[in-house]
């Protein structure tokens, strides 16, 4: 008995000094851990904390990427993506470039700044305006990208590479930010898997080296989602509940009651009931607009921001309409009580030209300062918090800077981003329409008919945004009835043999740039070719009465390789439907310089009325 004693004794004293031991040998592992990760030479990738903007978080002799210097780090090279929860899209470009020393890696980032801008686009020189003061934000790091944006140089494909031909990240959470803009906000992050591509760029001189794309899959609301949306009640908010009802506000209330028990029309001429989501109502509609609306367009803001509409180029769409607007005597009043919709008459690409170097929230304290002017002066706005009044809009930010102080407006934009800003329901979808002649806004119109046709799909244009690149990699030169390039000169025979391609093609690619809108939609219009959309999230133009469906074919991004077997899918017998569609719908996307009936003109402002009367109760 007292040797078995003594045994377990023994073994309890050895565990314990096991135990001992092992845990002593823990305690200097993790000691020495503690010291060598923020001054040795060991090394670890792990995501950036919550509340940051970085992409990447890198450890080791100096930490963070959110600075926007140049730090060294003793690594071989390690690149991680990360994903905020605010959609907002853009490019982070990583150059990782090897020095003498093989252990140092220096860590660059920049942030492309992307706008789509016309050739045409041109500063005008104007007055200032009076509700600019001191007080206004403005961030001199701005300066230099805000040049670059206003005189784009052409890019090309290797703009997307560093000098290595490799690493060019796409996340979420740039767009068009400056790194200060992206790293202040509070965003929550979230990681989300990477999808690789091996991606072959091609620039029009030469062929750059083979790079590694990464993009970021989104889940993104379907064209049925947005249907659903669509149908469900209107927006609601107090700001949008006036105290009581006004004369005017009765009055549509009527209208409404009247359009939904419109009388059943199965066709009229010169309208297609298929292009339509309810022709009867949208018929019933119109015809009340033309008879009852009035709108009254403020006269406060000097030149150029506010009533000088610039009619070229890409933006062209808000300065058509402001133009149309202000010399219109069937809809526009002067006795403002008179007015069932209130328009703030400005510009926001002139607004971004002629406040030039202010940081976004600058322009939005700018509107901001502007709102104030006409709330003290009328009672309109503060009556109903603004949800009468609409603006039109076509710059890349104007979701960004009319959302906080002018978000209860109707806004007309061409940035309609439905995982953004963009209220389906309440804002309403810009056409994007690229004017090159104000003389002549329709040169060239039509296109050949569908037996003499024979390229499936066309796409050229710059290597704006993560998309495109893709697109590129997987379509050029690889079938030769896919017509897939990369920006074409911009002579006159290049623009000529544009046009042709476009009047020659069955199908023409309308992919997303930098961000969800793209003037190849209206083009493709256009020229009779079927529209395919290539934009995730993208609200296509009057999506509250036009069944898009009809005439224009919508493909995820994901979808890109899949691309030319989805359309050899589509039946003659469809493809031809939809193309004589897309020859009906022409008409409401043509400006006239005297607006004539369901132009352009008349499409944007009946989306304002008919998304205003969806708002009030019965």
């Amino acid at each position: 008995m007292e040797v078995a004693a003594l045994t377990q004794r023994l073994c309890s004293f050895e565990i314990r000094r096991l135990v001992l031991i092992i845990g002593v040998a823990v305690a200097i592992v993790v000691v020495h851990q503690c010291f060598e990760l923020p001054y040795g030479k060991d090394f670890y990738f792990s995501p950036a904390d919550a509340g940051s903007a970085s992409v990447v978080t890198l450890l080791g002799n100096d930490t963070s990427s959110n600075d926007s210097e140049t730090r060294k780090f003793d690594v071989v090279g390690a690149v991680g993506m990360m994903v905020n929860e605010t959609d907002v899209l853009g490019l982070v470009e990583f150059e990782l470039e090897k020095e003498k020393d093989a252990s140092n890696i220096t860590v660059q980032k920049s942030f492309p700044v992307g706008i789509n801008r016309s050739e045409d686009d041109k500063p005008v020189e104007g007055k200032t305006i009076d509700f600019r003061d001191d007080s206004v934000p403005r961030d001199s790091r701005l300066g230099e990208s805000n040049k670059a944006e206003n005189d784009p140089k052409p890019i090309s494909a290797s703009d997307f590479q560093n000098g290595d031909g490799i690493v060019l990240v796409v996340a979420q959470g740039a767009g068009t930010d400056s790194p200060e803009a992206v790293s202040k906000g509070d965003i929550k992050q979230t990681t989300e898997p990477l999808q690789f591509v091996s991606v072959t760029l091609h620039d029009v001189s030469s062929t750059t080296s083979t790079s590694t794309l990464r993009k970021w899959n989104p889940r993104p609301t379907s064209t049925s989602q947005m249907n659903s949306l669509l149908l469900q009640s209107p927006i609601s908010s107090s700001s949008m509940k006036p105290r009581r009802y006004s004369t005017r506000d009765r009055e549509l209330q009527s209208a409404k009651l009247e359009i939904e028990n419109a009388h059943i029309i199965r066709d009229n001429p010169g309208l297609s009931a298929s292009i339509f989501r309810n022709l009867s109502k949208f018929i019933r509609s119109y015809d009340l607009m033309e008879q009852k609306l009035k709108v009254y367009v403020y006269t406060e803001g000097e030149k150029p921001i506010f009533h000088q509409p610039l009619m070229r180029g890409i933006y062209a769409s808000e300065g058509w309409f402001m133009k149309l607007i202000e010399g219109n005597k069937k809809y526009s009043v002067r006795d403002p009580r008179k007015a069932h919709l209130f328009y703030l008459p400005f510009d926001s690409h002139m607004l971004r030209l002629k406040l030039n170097g202010t940081s976004k929230k600058g322009l939005e304290m700018y509107l901001k300062r502007y709102v104030g002017v006409i709330a003290k002066k009328y009672p309109f706005w503060n009556r109903t918090g603004g949800s009468d009044h609409f603006l039109v809009a076509c710059h890349d930010w104007a979701p960004r800077i009319t959302s906080k102080y002018m978000g209860s407006c109707i806004r007309s934009l061409c940035n309609a981003n439905v995982a953004r800003d963009f209220k389906i329901g309440k804002d309403t979808s810009l056409p994007v329409t690229y004017i090159r002649s104000v003389e002549d806004p329709l040169a060239n119109l039509g296109g050949k008919p569908a037996s003499e046709r024979s390229i499936l799909a066309f796409f050229a244009g710059g290597m704006h945004g993560y998309l495109r690149p893709i697109l590129l990699h997987y379509w050029e030169n690889k079938e030769p009835d896919m017509k897939i390039f990369g920006p074409m000169p911009r002579d006159i025979e290049s623009k000529r043999l544009y046009r042709e391609y476009m009047k020659s093609s069955k199908y023409c690619i309308c992919a997303r740039g930098y961000e969800v809108h793209t003037p190849r939609v209206v083009e493709a219009i256009f020229y009779e070719c079927v529209p395919v959309i290539i934009s995730d999230n993208y609200v296509p133009p009057f999506f509250e009465v036009f069944n898009w469906e009809a005439f224009s074919v919508f493909i995820q991004e994901k979808d890109i390789p899949n691309l030319r077997n989805i359309l050899m899918s589509i039946p003659d017998e469809k493809y031809l439907m939809m193309k004589s569609e897309v020859k009906m719908v022409q008409q409401h996307f043509f400006w006239h310089k005297k607006p004539v009936k369901y132009d352009l003109f008349h499409m944007i402002l009946h989306s304002v009325w008919y998304n205003r009367i969806l708002q009030l109760k019965k």
